[in-house]
């Protein structure tokens, strides 16, 4: 079984609970998803994050392909960290950590993701060329459009990392 992990960090000049307000807030998924997606919420963001929320949504990761994705926010630790993780969907598995860290002149925001793709050697074989690619640009368009929202920090760090286990 091949799992894969993708870190990223990015740093900002906003407050922690200017960060944690939106990223509480399920509705703003959609504003650093991709157009090109298809994201469509179905149901779950009509109140701020918690334990035990279901959120249910649509998403096309490839052209001609769309799928429903439903996630249930597992852990909730209010300002610090949330964790999300795939109930159903397009991954054998996905585990999203979220966590939210006071920096000099604004915040440091960091996923790390843990997932597993579907299809033994084929999932494998389409990781690098599909999958991949897919979450850099996924990761890419969200940094941009959170360097939009927020700025960046002068001394700021972005870093995205893919490790596979």
């Amino acid at each position: 079984m091949k799992l894969y992990q993708l870190q990223a960090k990015q740093s900002f000049p906003i407050t922690p609970e200017a960060a944690w307000a939106f990223l509480a807030d399920p509705k703003n998924l959609k504003i650093i998803t991709p157009e090109h997606m298809g994201f469509e919420i179905l149901s779950g963001d009509d109140r701020p994050m918690f334990s035990g929320q279901i959120i249910q949504y649509t998403v096309s990761p490839f052209k001609g392909y769309t799928t429903k994705w439903v996630t249930e926010i597992t852990h909730v630790q209010e300002g610090k960290y949330f964790v999300d993780e795939q109930r159903f969907g397009p991954y054998a598995l996905w585990h999203h950590k979220h966590f939210i860290k006071a920096v000099e002149g604004g915040v440091e925001m960091e996923d790390i993701i843990d997932y597993k793709i579907p299809f033994g050697i084929f999932g494998r074989l389409a990781h690098p060329i599909l999958v991949k690619r897919q979450l850099q640009q996924i990761f890419s368009y969200r940094e941009k459009k959170l360097i939009e929202l927020f700025g960046t920090l002068e001394n700021g760090s972005r870093e995205l990392h893919f490790r596979s286990f």
